[in-house]
């Protein structure tokens, strides 16, 4: 069955919290953050609906945002791997294991994929001319730490990306890992080109119950919004689920609502139908 466009549901649930996604998401495609989405989360905030970030970015990605929306909660990041007071602080982190973290990297190592480890606080990688490298400094607005190996790194990793422009190579790679490794990984696309692997408890949807759980507010009465595959495990924990309008139909599907694009301020779209349940 198709996802209902929100602006065809004459009744929702009642929502005290909103977690958002970032890119594809919250952000437009060139990265900035529309002002009618800015004023459309502090009309929500004004509505005592409460609001805060989930993930796949580092904190350190995050900062600008938390401090530009005055976002007093925790957020996520990592796809969850880190839960980051308002402050900044690492309040919760899940690191992958030395072994899990030594395999996704002796894996991908044989493939051609850029390989890039997010440890302490850092980017990673052992060659800055990786075609994605300018796209993610732009995304993450600070640079990488070029290093000769990753091993010093071990049982500190939060996340390992594969970056590359072949989906079908990435969706082979998660396949592997999770056959290989089984339970000692989480590996989902947070992106068509990038393969993100964590800690297995590191998903959006553990992410957004502890959030939630964090400041006493049900499940039933959080709403989730995002695009991507990394999203999905959110849309199946909250009690209302939202997918941006550029979604592939694969994510799509597993969403209850959909509101516009991202290049269209799809969240201020979706915050507007959340301030008005009652109107078809």
């Amino acid at each position: 069955m198709p996802t209902p466009p929100m602006s065809r549901i004459a009744q929702l649930p009642p929502i005290d919290l909103l977690v958002s996604d970032v890119d594809g998401t919250l952000l437009r495609p060139d990265k900035t953050l529309a002002p009618a989405t800015e004023a459309a989360i502090a009309r929500l905030r004004a509505a005592g609906i409460r609001f805060t970030l989930v993930s796949s970015r580092p904190p350190r990605g995050m900062r600008w945002l938390v401090e530009q929306l005055g976002i007093d909660l925790p957020t996520a990041a990592f796809n969850g791997a880190a839960i980051v007071a308002p402050d900044g602080s690492i309040a919760q982190s899940r690191h992958l294991s030395r072994q899990a973290a030594a395999h996704t990297l002796a894996l991908f190592a044989g493939t051609g994929v850029d390989t890039w480890v997010f440890a302490d606080g850092q980017w990673l990688l052992r060659r800055t001319d990786g075609p994605y490298v300018p796209h993610e400094l732009h995304t993450l607005g600070y640079g990488p730490l070029v290093v000769d190996s990753f091993d010093g790194y071990l049982g500190r990793v939060d996340k390992i990306v594969a970056a590359d422009a072949d989906p079908g190579l990435l969706a082979r790679l998660e396949a592997q890992l999770q056959a290989q490794l089984g339970a000692d990984v989480g590996a989902l696309r947070s992106q068509t080109y990038y393969l993100d692997v964590t800690h297995p408890d590191a998903n959006k949807g553990n992410a957004v119950a502890a959030l939630a759980a964090g400041i006493g507010v049900p499940l039933a009465r959080t709403a989730v919004i995002g695009d991507g595959a990394n999203d999905v495990p959110m849309f199946g924990r909250a009690g209302l689920s939202i997918v941006m309008g550029q979604a592939e139909p694969e994510v799509r599907r597993h969403a209850a609502h959909v509101t516009a694009s991202n290049a269209d301020d799809g969240v201020a779209q979706a915050i507007h139908r959340l301030l008005q349940p009652a109107c078809g």
